[in-house]
């Protein structure tokens, strides 16, 4: 079959056989199909869909393009969660050594971040010496002596995805949950753990905007994870606005470490909770959500969560001073407060808004090649549900060059204050 023949047939509506979907990713990927013709079978996905068996023949094909992470040298059960995204998540950070306090294996990798701040990776290389970059066999040692590791992806991963999301950025085929999903899950299987936990994001902040998207992205995920013979669980959570209070990268390691100190935010500890339930209820560590949540409770109590967290730092070369005194972390040479001109309630802060405001003052990368400065970010001072008063500190940001005007209206028009007290949106919308 031609493969115009392909794209009129999804044009048309019709069923693609695995057979097709894999004559369109191995030709892509090895150059037989050109650009033109991959972004028109993209859009013609955009308008007619996939069905699930669709969905999964392309999240496998994907899988297939490339390596695959052999996690068999692990003993037990190993986990993995992903996040879609947001502004101040910094998740990772705190549920990764929770989990592996209570027993799990959690065998992480990561990425960088393009956008607002850092991913998970950026962020622990704020801590001076701190490697990601762990050969195969150091990663599996690592994993099976203190149960975690975190670092970033190695070798020829799913290289059909990589060229796949380039060009659907620049051909307006992003928003098409089949294609989101195959993204996020190629990758999540092709980095071999057993469970997965999904925390699919909706509001400002995140790409599905509404929470009955992020349950249709949360249950087609589920499906190909099923179907894949994988445990998959996934949370819906907010992102109207940032989680916690720091957004930026050596901010958000200090605010994970206060966290598992029992001195962080409680929307922050919230979240690392419910997954940490998921996670400890289906590799077995609990038999129930109360259990799992006494076992996080008295990891974290007892100081062996900051104790996984400070036996990985010093395996993976970093400079663990700046885990038990958060103080030493480098210090942007400017602060700059932003501060409230009128009375009442905050109602909620843009998380999107935030986010780009992080990445102008240094935080983020707006193109791959831009460099991130670890110091860089805002500190929330006030959140959703606070009382307000005129000339309350309502954020501080850290930076090194001089904010515009600009910058400094945008963040104060962030902040949403209203007259009449308003209940904030609920972190957790719902557990699939």
């Amino acid at each position: 079959m031609r493969f115009v023949d392909i794209i009129e047939k999804k044009k048309n509506g019709g069923s693609l056989t695995r057979e097709e979907i894999h004559d369109w990713i191995s030709g892509y990927v090895d150059g037989r199909i050109p650009d033109y013709q991959t972004s028109a079978l993209l859009m013609a996905i955009i308008f007619r869909g996939m069905n699930e068996e669709e969905t999964f023949y392309l999240t496998d094909e994907m899988l297939r393009s490339g390596d695959r992470i052999d996690l068999s040298g692990i003993e037990g059960l190993k986990a993995d969660k992903h996040s879609t995204g947001g502004v101040g998540d910094k998740t990772s950070l705190v549920l990764a050594p929770l989990a592996a306090a209570c027993g799990v294996k959690m065998a992480k990798m990561s990425g960088r971040g393009l956008g607002f701040t850092g991913g998970t990776i950026d962020k622990l290389e704020s801590i001076s010496g701190f490697s990601a970059e762990l050969p195969r066999e150091d990663f599996i040692r690592q994993v099976n002596e203190i149960g975690l590791a975190i670092a970033g992806q190695t070798g020829n991963l799913v290289p059909a995805d990589k060229k796949l999301y380039a060009l659907r950025d620049v051909t307006g085929t992003v928003d098409s949950i089949p294609l989101i999903a195959s993204s996020i899950m190629s990758k999540k299987l092709a980095a071999g753990s057993d469970v997965i936990v999904l925390d699919v994001k909706y509001g400002s902040g995140a790409f599905m905007k509404t929470p009955e998207e992020a349950g249709k992205l949360a249950e087609t995920m589920i499906r190909i994870g099923t179907m894949a013979g994988k445990k998959v669980r996934a949370v819906i959570s907010s992102m109207v606005s940032p989680l916690g209070n720091a957004v930026g990268n050596s901010l958000e390691v200090i605010e994970a470490v206060q966290t598992l100190k029992g001195q962080g935010p409680e929307d922050l500890l919230q979240l690392c909770m419910e997954i940490g339930s998921l996670i400890l209820q289906e590799t077995g560590k609990a038999g129930s959500e109360t259990e799992a949540k006494e076992m996080l409770s008295a990891a974290l109590a007892e100081g062996s969560a900051l104790e996984k967290l400070r036996q990985m730092v010093i395996r993976q070369g970093g400079d663990v001073r700046l885990i038990d005194d958060t103080d030493l972390f480098e210090k942007a040479p400017l602060l700059t407060q932003v501060c409230a001109s009128e009375d009442g309630y905050l109602e909620s802060i843009d998380a999107l808004a935030i986010g780009n405001l992080a990445m102008r003052a240094g935080a983020g990368r707006a193109r791959k090649e831009d460099q991130i400065d670890p110091a860089a970010g805002i500190l929330l001072k006030k959140k959703p549900g606070d009382r307000i008063c005129a000339g309350d500190v309502l954020a501080e940001a850290y930076h090194r060059q001089s904010l515009s005007a600009e910058w400094m209206r945008e963040c104060k028009a962030a902040f949403v204050i209203r007259k009449e007290e308003t209940k904030p949106v609920s972190l957790i919308h719902s557990i699939l």
